[in-house]
């Protein structure tokens, strides 16, 4: 994230007062990591170009892919594989069955839920 965000402050969007970076809750997505890169006015002049939105830690695309991966890990490669070739082959098939089944990630985070714990996400109407 580090060097990515120095990047896309200098490099992409040099000219934008503000970029609305779109992220998930990790704990590489601080202000301290850019200190931990970058000397302390550098990590702050970057810091200072983004607003930065987090996904809910429970409710976003990054859990339902590491959702996915671990069901191709206890599915698929569970086992000692030497070769690219085999994994590539393997993960294809087991894709495969997988789109086949129409199999699905049962998703407990609906718009309700998401209406209450992200109160401050949504408007209210006065009236």
């Amino acid at each position: 994230m580090r060097h990515f965000a120095k990047d896309i402050a200098d490099k992409y969007y040099p000219k934008a007062e503000k970029i609305r970076l779109v992220m998930d809750n990790l704990n590489t997505h601080k202000l301290s990591a850019l200190y931990e890169t970058f000397p302390p006015q550098e990590a702050k002049r970057i810091w200072d170009r983004f607003e930065f939105i987090y996904t809910p830690k429970h409710g976003s695309w990054l859990n339902m892919v590491e959702i996915e991966l671990n069901v191709l890990m206890g599915q698929c490669l569970n086992r000692r594989i030497d070769d690219m070739t085999t994994i590539r082959k393997e993960a294809k098939a087991w894709q495969q069955s997988r789109n086949n089944k129409k199999a699905k990630i049962n998703w407990q985070f609906r718009t309700d839920d998401a209406r209450v714990k992200l109160k401050k996400l949504y408007p209210t109407i006065l009236s």
